[in-house]
């Protein structure tokens, strides 16, 4: 089965080896998106973690979008927190962008995350 790569300027580029997904059939793997602004490449929300989250979910749209999806056809999302105290504001926060069904998630707490941000994200999608 051949793959392709998915790539759009709406979210942050990669900063590493990596693609922003990879499309394989009709599913879509999406790497793990943080709060960057596509267009500046900064963190946005800094000392905000609803900002992040918004942010995080606004790139993963982004992405969906270019793979010719929505987050509606998420059916994984995983979720890394470094600060599970925000867990209640990230599900508040989710209910804005997801009915039911919901996708099958995870959230697990991490040490750290690139750019010291406080949240990340990654999903597979099914188109």
């Amino acid at each position: 089965m051949s793959k392709s790569i998915i790539l759009t300027a709406q979210a942050p580029s990669a900063i590493g080896i990596y693609s922003q997904a990879v499309k394989s059939g009709n599913t879509v793997y999406m790497s793990g998106q943080i709060a960057l602004d596509p267009a500046t490449m900064e963190v946005v929300g800094e000392a905000d973690i609803g900002q992040q989250i918004h942010q995080v979910f606004n790139n993963l749209a982004a992405v969906a979008e270019a793979s010719g999806g929505s987050l509606a056809d998420i059916v994984k999302l995983n979720i890394y927190l470094t600060d599970l105290g925000n867990f209640q504001l990230l599900n508040e926060i989710m209910s804005q962008y997801f009915n039911e069904p919901y996708p099958a998630r995870a959230a697990v707490g991490v040490a750290a995350l690139p750019k010291g941000v406080g949240v990340e994200m990654d999903a597979v999608l099914i188109l």
